[in-house]
């Protein structure tokens, strides 16, 4: 019995991570292909970041490793290189590390461990994709200051980062009511 309720969490887990995925792809549509709106409303990184707090750091990781190639290819945006490339260990970060501090911190969901593994997210994934868009655009020879870095990691992506802590717990909180009611 518990080996077919783990393979249905399994199971489930997969589901909704392709979900994320699907969703990761499609909600940068909303923007409109427009690449000043979507690097301020940041629409991948709240299917990316959900995927990792519900399903677990590994599922959110692959999520985001995924995501920005699969729309590349798709529908070619961002740029498979270097954009791709940099969203990739971005998102990555965020889907693996919301998942970490949220399991480090038992699973269940309040508001204050929701806040706490997601802005530990966000930040790591910042570092992240700063450290990959220094590296990518230093082999292209091109300039990646402190002054870009504050700039699209945090000034410009304001509008993404205030709908993320709005919008992250309040699905986190809905989804586990949901899920307590269907036990």
């Amino acid at each position: 019995m518990k080996k077919r309720q783990t393979q249905r969490a399994r199971t489930m887990k997969l589901v909704l991570t392709a979900m994320f995925v699907a969703m990761g792809m499609i909600l940068p549509l909303l923007t409109g292909q427009i690449k000043e709106i979507g690097d301020s409303l940041l629409p991948m990184h709240l299917p990316i970041l959900l995927c990792g707090l519900l399903c677990g750091g590994g599922w959110g990781l692959t999520a985001g490793l995924l995501t920005p190639f699969l729309r590349s290819v798709s529908f070619g945006m961002p740029p498979l290189y270097p954009n791709a490339v940099w969203m990739a260990a971005e998102l990555g970060t965020y889907g693996l590390v919301i998942g970490l501090v949220s399991a480090l911190l038992g699973n269940k969901h309040t508001v204050g461990r929701i806040y706490f593994a997601l802005l530990s997210a966000m930040l790591a994934g910042r570092a992240v994709w700063g450290v990959a868009k220094a590296l990518l655009l230093g082999v292209a020879d091109k300039p990646f200051t402190w002054a870009m870095f504050w700039a699209g990691g945090f000034l410009d992506a304001i509008p993404g980062i205030v709908l993320q802590l709005i919008l992250i717990p309040v699905i986190a909180l809905t989804v586990q009511r949901f899920q307590k009611k269907g036990e």
